[in-house]
C-alpha cells in the first residue's frame, strides 16, 4: 500500500507536472531542440500511461512492481539516460512511421463509423423523446376532457334541476295555507248568502200565516174543532 501510493505521487509530480512546466517553457522560448525533446516525452509518457492502466491490473503482485515504476520514469526524465528519446527513436518513431497510412486509414473510418453512431443514435433519441411528448399530451388531453365532461354533466344536472315539473305528490305546507286562505271567503260569502235566503224565506211565511189567521174567521174554531 506505501510503494502505491509513493508510487502515484512521483508519477503525478515528477511524471507529470514536472514535464508540463518545461514544456511551457519550451513552447514560449520557442526553443525547438527543447520543444522535440519535451514532445517525445510525451509520446513515451502517454504509453506508458496506456500500459500502466492494464499492468496496475495483472502485474500488480509482482515484487517490487512499483519501484519498478518510479525507477522508469526516473530514467524517462534523466538528461544523462534521456530514456523517452532512446525509446522514441529506437522504436516508436519506426513502428509508427511503418504503420502511418493504415492508422489514419482506421482513424478515418472510426470518425465515421462514429459520426454515422452518433446521427442514428441521435435520431432514435429524438424519435423517443417524440413519442413520449406526444403520448404525455395525448394524456394530458384525455384527463382534460374527462375533466370537462365531468363540469359539463354537473351543469346540466342543475339546469335540469331548475326548470323540472313540480312533483305529484301532496303539496308542501306552504302552498296549503296560501290557497286557504284564499279560499276561506268564498265559503264564507256563500253560507251567509244561503243563511240569509233562509232567514227571509221563513220570515216572509210566518208573517203569511199570520196575517191569513187574522182575516179569516175560521181559523180559530177549526183550530178548535181540530
Amino acid at each position: 500500500m506505501v510503494s502505491w501510493i509513493i508510487s502515484r505521487l512521483v508519477v503525478l509530480i515528477f511524471g507529470t507536472l514536472y514535464p508540463a512546466y518545461y514544456s511551457y517553457k519550451a513552447v514560449k522560448s520557442k526553443d525547438i531542440k527543447e520543444y522535440v525533446k519535451w514532445m517525445m516525452y510525451w509520446i513515451i509518457f502517454a504509453l506508458f500511461t496506456t500500459a500502466e492502466t492494464f499492468t496496475d491490473i495483472f502485474l500488480c503482485w509482482f515484487p517490487f512492481y512499483y519501484e519498478l515504476k518510479i525507477a522508469f520514469v526516473a530514467w524517462l526524465l534523466s538528461p544523462y539516460t534521456k530514456g523517452s528519446s532512446l525509446l522514441y527513436r529506437k522504436f516508436v518513431h519506426p513502428t509508427l512511421s511503418s504503420k502511418e497510412k493504415e492508422i489514419d486509414d482506421c482513424l478515418v473510418q472510426a470518425k465515421d463509423r462514429s459520426y454515422d453512431a452518433l446521427v442514428h443514435f441521435g435520431k432514435r433519441g429524438l424519435n423517443v423523446a417524440a413519442t413520449a411528448a406526444v403520448m404525455a399530451a395525448s394524456k394530458g388531453q384525455g384527463a382534460l376532457s374527462e375533466r370537462l365532461r365531468s363540469f359539463s354533466m354537473q351543469d346540466l344536472t342543475t339546469i335540469r334541476g331548475d326548470g323540472a315539473p313540480a312533483p305529484s305528490g301532496p303539496p308542501p305546507p306552504g302552498s296549503g295555507r296560501s290557497s286557504g286562505k284564499h279560499g276561506q271567503p268564498k265559503m264564507s260569502r256563500s253560507a251567509s248568502e244561503s243563511a240569509g235566503s233562509s232567514v227571509c224565506t221563513c220570515c216572509s211565511t210566518c208573517r203569511t200565516r199570520k196575517v191569513f189567521r187574522q182575516a179569516c174567521p175560521f181559523s180559530t174554531s177549526a183550530a178548535l174543532h181540530h
